[in-house]
């Protein structure tokens, strides 16, 4: 028979075997663990032939700070999937002062692009110090043009009919607001891509009753069982990850991130959406 004392301490180092063998889990599995997540997107008055058609979506590369091969490596696995269209919806680097841009280039060179088309949108960290360098944002975007990969900058794209219409973040200097939607035509079903999510809380969507498409949180990369997600960049704290009804009849999705702002992540992987789209 064991005796309480003998317990008490089988117990505890059973505790830290298991915090021990967490930790490494959530440094050096979680973080490499790409989740392929089968997302159906209806969207009202979508054209017949983009019926089934698949909208992979992708966000927060954070190139530079994240592991490059494995960026390297899930990029290129993305593009096998022959997506129609692709989404990328901000942050593609974390910039500092020694900025290596071929790093970026070399991402952009296997990054998937849509059989169709592809757009993409910048988030926070893409300009640089406390987001309000419209020079680093401006460079940044010269390389992804020159990638072949159109950036919407409170601005708006066609693509076999469905309208992106894609603004500049919201911590931003130069955040749209209420003008981008205005700015578009009305007669097309519409997805609005949108980094930070707080945005949907603002009074900027008049009469858009579609879906929005963020990213930003990286599902607060640690979400403990009964906790949830401690840490999140977010006013609307109910803001981590997946589908939200944010009213006015739109529909909220936010990415959990390929990459990540520090390389842990607990019960929240990586993820690259396939937005399956149906009308509606």
């Amino acid at each position: 028979m064991i005796s309480r004392r003998a317990f008490l301490q089988r117990s505890a180092l059973a505790t830290v075997a298991c915090g021990a063998a967490s930790g490494a889990y959530a440094r050096l599995v979680e973080p490499f663990w790409v989740e392929y997540v089968d997302h159906p997107l209806p969207v009202r008055g979508l054209p017949s032939a983009l019926e089934g058609k698949v909208l992979m979506q992708i966000s927060d590369l954070h190139a530079g700070h994240v592991d490059q091969p494995f960026l390297l490596e899930s990029l290129a696995e993305a593009a096998t999937y022959k997506p129609d269209i692709v989404a990328y919806t901000g942050d593609f680097i974390t910039y500092s002062n020694l900025q290596r841009w071929e790093i970026l280039d070399e991402l952009l060179a296997v990054a998937p692009r849509g059989t169709l088309g592809t757009v993409s949108i910048f988030g926070n960290h893409d300009y640089g110090h406390r987001w309000e360098s419209m020079n680093v944002a401006a460079r940044l975007e010269e390389h992804v043009r020159g990638a072949g990969i159109p950036v919407l900058r409170n601005a708006s794209a066609e693509i076999a009919g469905l309208q992106f219409v894609g603004y500049e973040d919201l911590w931003s200097p130069n955040f749209g607001g209420a003008s981008v939607l205005r700015g578009a035509r009305r007669d097309l079903p519409t997805i609005a891509l949108c980094h930070n999510p707080d945005a949907c809380d603002l009074p900027i969507w008049g009469d858009h009753d579609g879906w929005i498409l963020s990213g930003h949180t990286h599902g607060g990369q640690v979400r403990l069982p009964l906790i949830g997600a401690p840490v999140l960049p977010v006013k609307n704290k109910r803001y981590v990850a997946g589908v939200y009804d944010v009213g006015g009849g739109r529909q909220l999705y936010i990415n959990r991130a390929l990459g990540n702002l520090f390389q842990v992540r607990f019960l929240t992987r990586p993820e690259i959406t396939l937005h399956r789209l149906t009308a509606v």
